[in-house]
Order: C-alpha cells, then sequence, then structure tokens
C-alpha cells in the first residue's frame, strides 16, 4: 500500500507559549500565553536537517532526538509513512525549563507542521485525534490543549493509572473559553530551571481530604474569575495541592509568591516552575513588573486566543 504524498513548498507552524494549573486547576487548567516559537519544515529528497535560533540554540539536539523532530515522527506514522528527508527550522522564543510550556510548544509545532506538509493530512489527524496524540507523547493535557486551541482551556482525560498519570490510549479531551478581555498575565522568569520531572516527583501521593475539596471549590471559582469577575482572581487562584509541596524546589519562586498575593495580586507558580505568573489588570501591571528583583526577568505578556497556526512564511 503507498503510503502518503507530501507537499513540496514549506511549511511555518507558530505556536504560544502556556502556563498551566494556575494555582487550584492541577493537570486541568492552561492558559495560551502571547510569547511564541516558530517552526519551518519543508519535505526534502533525504536526510535530517535541523537548525535551532534563540532558546535551546546551544544545548538542544539537531536530530532524531529533537523533540520537535520525535512530535514529527508520531505524527507521520499515525498518516501512514515517513518521507524521504526533513529540513526544520526552529526560532525559539519560549524559555526552557520554566514552566512556560516549551516542551509542549515543540510537540504541537511538531504534530501541526507534519500535518499541514501530508497532503490530506489535516482531514486524516483532525483537531480531537491531534490533540490526544499531543496529550500522549507529553503525558498530560493541560498544557498542550491550551497551545493547540488559545484561551483559558480546561483539559481532562478518560483514564488514569495509579499515579495520576493518563493510561496510553485514554484520550484526551479540552474546551476553550475567551478569558476576560481586563486580564492581563505578567511573567516572572527566573535564571535558573527547574526540570519538571524534580517537581513533579516532590507531589505527595495522597494529600488531604480537606485540602482537595479546598482546590475543587477554587477551580470552580477560577472559571468564573477568569472569564467573567476578575476581581475575584485572588481567592480563585488559592491552592493547597501542589505549590506549597514544591517550596523545596523553587523557594524564591514561593516567596515572590507570597509577596505578590499578599499586596493583593493573583500569583501563583506557572505550571511545575519556576516561574510565577501574576494574574493582573492594565492599571496595576506596571505596578506589579516592579516586583522583579536581581535575577529576576519580569514581562508583561499578551493573552493569546488563536492558539497553534499555520502561517504564510511571510507574516
Amino acid at each position: 500500500m503507498a503510503g502518503p504524498a507530501f507537499r513540496a513548498a514549506a511549511v511555518r507552524v507558530r505556536v504560544p507559549a502556556t502556563s498551566a494549573n494556575l494555582g487550584p486547576g492541577f493537570d486541568s487548567f492552561g492558559l495560551a500565553l502571547g510569547l511564541y516559537d516558530d517552526l519551518v519544515v519543508r519535505v526534502a529528497d533525504a536526510g535530517l536537517h535541523v537548525d535551532i535560533a534563540g532558546e535551546g540554540a546551544d544545548t538542544l539536539a539537531r536530530d532524531e532526538r529533537h523533540l520537535v523532530v520525535r512530535a514529527m515522527r508520531a505524527t507521520f506514522d499515525r498518516l501512514g509513512g515517513q518521507p524521504r528527508g526533513l529540513e526544520v527550522v526552529c526560532a525559539n522564543r519560549i524559555p526552557h525549563g520554566r514552566g512556560l510550556g516549551s516542551s509542549s510548544a515543540a510537540i504541537c509545532a511538531g504534530i501541526m507542521a507534519a500535518r499541514a506538509v501530508t497532503v490530506g493530512g489535516v482531514e486524516a489527524l483532525d483537531d480531537a485525534a491531534t490533540l490526544a496524540l499531543a496529550s500522549e507523547i507529553e503525558g498530560h493535557p493541560d498544557n498542550v490543549a491550551a497551545c493547540l486551541l488559545g484561551g483559558f482551556t480546561i483539559a481532562w482525560t478518560d483514564a488514569f493509572d495509579g499515579e495520576g498519570t493518563p493510561t496510553p490510549g485514554s484520550g484526551a479531551h479540552a474546551v476553550t473559553v475567551e478569558p476576560n478581555r481586563d486580564v492581563v498575565p505578567v511573567v516572572f522568569i527566573p535564571g535558573d530551571p527547574v526540570l519538571t520531572e524534580v517537581a513533579r516527583g516532590l507531589l505527595p501521593g495522597t494529600v488531604p481530604h480537606a485540602d482537595a475539596a479546598a482546590n475543587v471549590g477554587r477551580a470552580a471559582l477560577l472559571v468564573e474569575a477568569i472569564t467573567r469577575r476578575p476581581e475575584l482572581l485572588l481567592p480563585a487562584t488559592e491552592d493547597r495541592l501542589h505549590q506549597d509541596y514544591r517550596t523545596p524546589a523553587m523557594p524564591q519562586s514561593a516567596a515572590l509568591v507570597a509577596g505578590l498575593r499578599a499586596e493583593g495580586i493573583a500569583a501563583v507558580i506557572s505550571g511545575a516552575g519556576p516561574t510565577v505568573l501574576a494574574l493582573t489588570d492594565a492599571s496595576t501591571a506596571e505596578k506589579v513588573l516592579g516586583f522583579a528583583g536581581e535575577g529576576w526577568a519580569a514581562h508583561r505578556l499578551a493573552l493569546d486566543t488563536e492558539g497553534a497556526a499555520v502561517l504564510p512564511l511571510s507574516q
């Protein structure tokens, strides 16, 4: 049986940074941010060539180990066959190992690019299947859902193993909701990364029932706060499920979150950290930027509501 046909023209994909959890929505909530990686892919006659500019240019592999390439290979397998060769150019702006979804961005970019260069790829691997594949590669759906769909996302899977990880083939699902336009994200990015595996390894196997119940209520409130009533963001972002347990791996981040919250700012650890995300408004964003001390890079970002997109090469 013949494999798929591939387009000769190069394809460009843009994917946003994301912040997961947002406090109480552990492994469920995500928010797409206006900071982007770009990927240009062309099917070649033979071989694999990977070029990287920006974040990770000095450290990332330029062969089959590269996460973008791995995601592309998995997608081509789903679509029926591999191209003879690939040229991959990455322009990375999302910091690595900081809790801003760099790995999810790489996975989503690879899947989107592989779909786009395969004739009939979008029809063969629809948006639901794309989310399921991205979640399978990443291990959980929160960041990939926000990266693919944009906006504020709520993600879930059909089944989990004993450690709370989605089981292979269990299926991932998500809905996206447009966040309130008055919400202004500010991120505080430290100089040193924290591996997601380290942060996740600090979490206990069980938590007190009272803490779980408190997070359920705050997570429900956060949906209302981030979409319609931003004045409720401070109580809505309270968490008892994961942030305190991760403090030993990122004490400066925990201290910054505590300091911001003491000033009435809805601050949380972004994903697995160590970046701190503050959800503020236009009138206080500049003041919040002033909380960045030595060793932190503070940025006011836009909210991304489009998600991953295939763009013209010239845009």
